[in-house]
């Protein structure tokens, strides 16, 4: 069995967020960014995993918001999600592999527009949809020493619809993730 010594480590990712399934045709991949921790439980490899997720996503409505005429067809939704998962890690030299599932929720902002053809004006507004979520990925880790820099892949699936259809992504990361460790020793 494994014994670990470092039990904490920060995480910090960017990469990207690819929709699935029926939210592919509202939903379209851009930018994303993850923070969060990883907290050494006992001294084998489970670990615990809070994160958040911030997503940026093209948007193209489907239909009107309840009180709206038009959709808003080239704009952006963005997401802020907090994951609490656990995890298992498994090292194999300088590698380690992991797994991990969870839950959590947050909030999904999404466009509308509302068009005042007397005044010749369009007015933008987001719409904040709350979205409790599961999750659940895999990654690899490289140690450098004090630094391990990783990629990891996940399968978010939302349990509200947003223009009725399930808010289901599937988040690619890399970055770095300092062992905080040898700070509280």
């Amino acid at each position: 069995a494994q014994t670990r010594t470092d039990k904490l480590y920060t995480v910090s990712g960017i990469g990207t967020s690819m929709p699935v399934g029926d939210a592919s045709d509202v939903f379209g991949p851009k930018i994303s960014t993850t923070l969060g921790l990883n907290l050494g439980l006992g001294n084998g490899g489970l670990f615990l995993y809070p994160k958040i997720s911030l997503h940026a996503l093209s948007y193209r409505g489907k239909q009107p918001d309840e009180g709206f005429i038009h959709t808003a067809q080239v704009g952006r939704a963005t997401t802020y999600l907090l994951n609490v998962g656990l995890g298992y890690r498994k090292m194999v030299g300088k590698f380690a592999f992991y797994g991990f599932a969870g839950a959590g929720g947050g909030y999904i902002l999404t466009p509308r527009v509302q068009v005042n053809n007397a005044a010749l004006q369009v007015e933008l507004s987001n719409q904040t949809h709350f979205m409790p979520i599961a999750e659940g990925g895999a990654g690899v880790e490289f140690s450098l020493g004090g630094l391990s820099i990783f990629t990891e892949a996940s399968y978010m699936n939302g349990f509200e619809k947003i223009q009725n259809r399930n808010f289901t992504t599937v988040p690619l990361t890399f970055g770095i993730k300092p062992n905080l460790s040898k700070l509280f020793n």
